[in-house]
């Protein structure tokens, strides 16, 4: 019997990267970007390598998840005595459809730490973040200074840019020369829970 060796073409035995090496601790697919989308591709990638090193809770939404809607009442709530004659149901709500306006841009944030606690924003709460929306002076982003996450009003002025904390108890950053500056995306809504 005669054998001949493949010398080209083909897959080769222990070519190619291990499965789950690396930084991503997952399964890698190589893919084409254009030329264009090729500096926020990368900077979302370094992003997200950062926040694998980091602390902060990046929660993913799971579009294929049931939709729940439950039901909104028409009448207002005040902060005085209720109206019993307001009770009527207006329709129904799905809060995936009210929070979300970009599902393939929008990702979930804990937050953690008071800086922000002047915005309503609370440790624990859970921030809806939008990719795709212009990051314009006085939005709240998260951002990545230096390799490091943070919640904070973005505020441009005169060509600086400053990352304001709403609690005077909390510095302002200043972004200066030298720094590294990523805007993962501005905050739509915040959930906070009382019980």
């Amino acid at each position: 019997m005669n054998t001949t060796t493949q010398t080209h073409g083909g897959a080769r035995t222990g070519a190619g990267r291990k499965k789950n090496s690396g930084k991503f601790k997952e399964d890698t697919k190589v893919m084409r970007v254009p030329v264009s989308l090729v500096g926020q591709v990368k900077s979302t990638l370094d992003v997200y390598k950062s926040q694998l090193k980091s602390d902060v809770e990046v929660l993913e939404p799971d579009f294929n998840a049931p939709s729940l809607s439950i039901p909104i009442f028409s009448s207002r709530v005040q902060a005085g005595f209720p109206s019993p004659a307001d009770d009527h149901l207006e329709d129904r709500l799905d809060l995936n459809k009210h929070l979300i306006h970009h599902q393939e841009a929008t990702f979930f944030v804990r937050a953690q730490g008071e800086s922000m606690l002047n915005a309503g924003i609370h440790p624990g709460d859970i921030l809806v973040v939008d990719k795709s929306l212009p990051a314009k002076s006085s939005k709240i982003v998260i951002a990545v200074v230096d390799g490091e996450f943070t919640v904070k009003r973005l505020h441009k002025y005169k060509g600086k840019i400053t990352l304001k904390a709403e609690n005077p108890e909390f510095e302002d950053i200043e972004i200066r020369e030298g720094n590294e500056l990523i805007i993962w995306g501005v905050v739509t809504s915040v959930i906070h829970q009382y019980a």
